[in-house]
């Protein structure tokens, strides 16, 4: 059981038979009247996000959900591939369960797969990846202005914002939670 007082970032819990999961949370004590905990929650199924709040005596059933280190293979009609990294079992996940920050991911990439009493519900990709800028603009020299950005695509397909100095071909590091350019690899 986990009580509303002691909710913290990405804990996840069951709530009117639905897991859920906390995204942002505010512990509130007001000058007058009893404290509450505001909270941003997402259900990890559906993926729809609502806030509410708890009284911080509120308790609910922990939900254990299970990250399983797997191998992005290959994509096929809409079907994403998985190869289990300890049994080689290939399992298939629908273009629903993934998130945007997906399509970082390059084939042979391990991931951590979510799931919920054996239900997938979501895909985790690394929190940086190494990727090739296949397209830009070429830098112009003179444009040294601070923090200038320019568009490029990456390996993937990805199209993110880089600093002026980065060319074709140079591989960066992104950090997949923001999408944005970290440094050159």
């Amino acid at each position: 059981m986990i009580s509303a007082g002691d909710f913290r970032n990405g804990a996840t819990f069951e709530m009117d038979g639905h897991v859920m999961q906390i995204i942002e949370f505010q512990h509130v004590k007001p000058g007058k009247g009893a404290a509450f905990v505001r909270t941003k929650i997402r259900n990890v199924i559906t993926g729809a996000v609502t806030e509410k709040t708890f009284s911080p005596t509120d308790k609910y059933p922990t939900a254990f959900v299970e990250r399983k280190e797997m191998q992005y293979l290959y994509e096929d009609s809409g079907l994403y591939y998985f190869m289990d990294n300890e049994t080689y079992e290939n399992i298939p996940i629908g273009a629903d369960k993934l998130d945007d920050n997906f399509k970082f991911v390059k084939e042979n990439t391990d991931v951590k797969v979510l799931s919920y009493k054996g239900n997938v519900f979501g895909v985790e990709p690394p929190f940086f990846i190494e990727l090739e800028v296949t397209k830009t603009e070429p830098g112009v020299r003179g444009d040294t202005a601070t923090n200038v950005t320019k568009p490029a695509t990456l390996e993937t397909g990805a199209e993110i914002k880089v600093p002026i100095f980065i060319n074709e071909g140079d591989r960066i590091r992104v950090d997949t939670r923001t999408g944005e350019y970290m440094e050159r690899a």
